[in-house]
């Protein structure tokens, strides 16, 4: 596996839907931000999370751009369960007809 993060594995970035990729994304460009604050003020510890997270940036990049092409595949949707609704429920959300004389 290539240096970066442990839970942005190339694998795993495959089964992350569009909304969940840029989460990811904004996430690790506002660590990025963060670890180049601490950079410029010489509270840094480790030097290598920089290269690291830049590495995850371009990952997700590229698992996006690669989709917009068609190359990489995207995850189906999963689908919720359907919710049980009672005879009581349903007759509730079904909307009362009023009669309107003109």
């Amino acid at each position: 596996m290539a240096v970066g993060s442990k839970d942005l594995a190339p694998a795993e970035l495959d089964t992350f839907e569009d909304e969940r990729l840029l989460d990811e994304l904004r996430r690790a460009k506002e660590e990025l931000f963060n670890l180049r604050f601490q950079a410029a003020t010489g509270q840094l510890d480790s030097h290598g999370r920089l290269r690291s997270i830049k590495r995850d940036i371009a990952r997700i990049y590229t698992v996006i751009r690669e989709r917009e092409l068609g190359i990489r595949a995207t995850p189906a949707p999963i689908e919720k369960p359907a919710k049980k609704t009672t005879k009581k429920a349903a007759k509730a959300e079904e909307p009362e007809a009023t009669e309107e004389s003109a």
